[in-house]
């Protein structure tokens, strides 16, 4: 037998799966049907195999053929091989169908009222792996990426079924470092944390806030400015300045008493964070509606407690 230069196993694929459909089959006609080729063909691959090998890896016998020694050994391992692609192959398309729910939101939402209560929310959608998208700003939203998305001071358009969740509230608070320099902080004269982010007009500031309250507008002696509400109201914590506190995004940090409130709140009734679902979605139907339920749930109770809060307030 003529021996052929040694070629990489990649080179030899399409021979072996017809070595491996000929051994299977006992058969080189059997396998040419299997694979939609001829019995001369299946015959040809089989040879430069062979070839490639030094030697036979099939014997010959009256209607069909039958492994030799080698070919036996050979047909172990790609056997063998076959079954470990088979297992990968199953796997990764276990997990490309396993089910999950996609949110879209912004950072400060995720991170001070949504990764606290993951673990109900994982509940509430039976167990489902819950992938969480976040932007800066509601005006930067790619909603196709996702499920459903919540999202603050949006403009969907027609396309999405809307659900308010909570009115915009905000409530300046500070932290207890800022609280044992100043007792009693002045607004006007207090250093004021400000947040800047595009589309900035979705969001109230402090000029909003004093024009509602009809007070003066401040000039305070320093001003701090972050394009990232995480980042203002972890500075607001370690007793920089005084920030406005979004409900309920500060709801957890006021339980945990990590921040107190220093003036009254204000309310935009006409704005705050909404749930959006697309019509046309393709997500499951049953599950949006019990994210729906839940979330609903949540921020009517949320509600209830600040009403009460409010109403304590001498």
């Amino acid at each position: 037998m003529v021996l052929m230069a040694d070629r990489p196993l990649r080179h030899l694929l399409n021979e072996l799966a017809v070595f491996e459909a000929a051994a299977r089959l006992a058969s080189f006609s059997a396998a040419g049907r299997e694979l939609g080729m001829s019995q001369s063909a299946v015959s040809h691959h089989v040879a430069l195999l062979e070839r490639e090998l030094g030697t036979r890896l099939f014997h010959r016998v009256w209607r069909g053929v039958a492994l030799t020694v080698h070919g036996g050994t050979l047909h172990e391992g790609v056997r063998r091989g076959l079954a470990a692609i088979d297992s990968a192959l199953a796997s990764i398309r276990a997990e490309g169908r396993r089910r999950h729910l996609t949110l879209v939101t912004d950072f400060a939402f995720a991170t001070y009222w949504l990764l606290p209560r993951l673990d109900v929310l994982k509940a509430v959608v039976g167990g489902l792996d819950v992938h969480i998208v976040t932007t800066q700003g509601s005006s930067t939203f790619d909603l196709a990426v996702g499920d459903a998305a919540i999202v603050f001071g949006a403009e969907p358009g027609r396309a999405f079924d809307v659900t308010r969740l909570v009115e915009e509230e905000v409530v300046p608070v500070v932290g207890k470092a800022f609280l044992a320099r100043h007792p009693t902080p002045d607004l006007r004269t207090a250093p004021l944390l400000h947040l800047d982010l595009p589309a900035a007009g979705r969001w109230l500031t402090w000029a909003d806030y004093f024009c509602l309250l009809g007070w003066p507008r401040a000039a305070a002696p320093a001003e701090t400015v972050f394009n990232n509400y995480p980042l203002l109201l972890q500075a607001a914590i370690a007793g920089q300045g005084v920030a406005l506190g979004w409900r309920p995004l500060i709801d957890d940090l006021l339980a945990r008493d990590l921040v107190e409130t220093v003036a009254p709140p204000v309310r935009i009734a006409a704005r705050g964070y909404d749930l959006l679902v697309k019509r046309d979605v393709q997500s499951d139907a049953t599950l949006l509606a019990q994210l729906r339920a839940w979330l609903v749930q949540e921020f009517d109770a949320a509600n209830r407690v600040n009403a009460r809060a409010a109403r304590m307030r001498p």
